[in-house]
């Protein structure tokens, strides 16, 4: 081989090493900022990883929110109506947060199977359901049981008044 030619050959070699090195080490940093949202049943089902951050979510079960006497901890059950899993977290509320709403709460699974939030997301008005939320609730093949009047979707009028 010439000598220009085994130089060519060595950077370009070089060259696609550090391409894939590049790629490589992006892919991994991706992978571990990942935020996958999980339902109550594929939490109770094993499917959640533990110690890792993901998203949670469903409807906050009625009675089931409970206040720390002299802390910010409060816990509460969330649920897609066919499993439950129970969230702890320490802070404020969203001032939007009520039992039987939707929410998503940021956080991890401790070992005990708990949710340990670090951010509760609450739904910003009484028509909006955060979509993961709503496909959880979907394929359990169960809905909130009621609408209200504000969820009926849009007739336009038809009547032609003086043309």
């Amino acid at each position: 081989m010439k000598p220009k030619r085994k130089k060519r050959l060595t950077v370009v070699t070089l060259i696609v090493f550090g391409a894939a090195a590049a790629v490589s080490l992006t892919l991994y940093a991706l992978e571990q900022n990942i935020n996958l949202f999980y339902s109550p049943v594929q939490i109770v089902s094993g499917e959640a990883p533990k110690g890792r951050h993901i998203r949670a979510g469903g409807m906050v079960v009625e009675g089931s929110l409970q206040r720390g006497k002299d802390s910010l901890k409060v816990s509460f059950d969330v649920t897609d109506f066919d499993e439950t899993v129970h969230v702890e977290y320490t802070g404020i509320l969203p001032d939007l947060f009520r039992e039987g709403q939707g929410i998503v709460a940021n956080g991890s699974l401790d070992d005990a199977g708990v949710f340990q939030a670090a951010e509760v997301l609450a739904k910003h008005d009484e028509n909006y359901m955060p979509p993961e939320v709503t496909d959880a609730l979907e394929k359990s093949g169960k809905t909130q049981a009621s609408k209200t009047s504000t969820e009926k979707s849009y007739q336009p009028d038809t009547n032609q008044h003086g043309s």
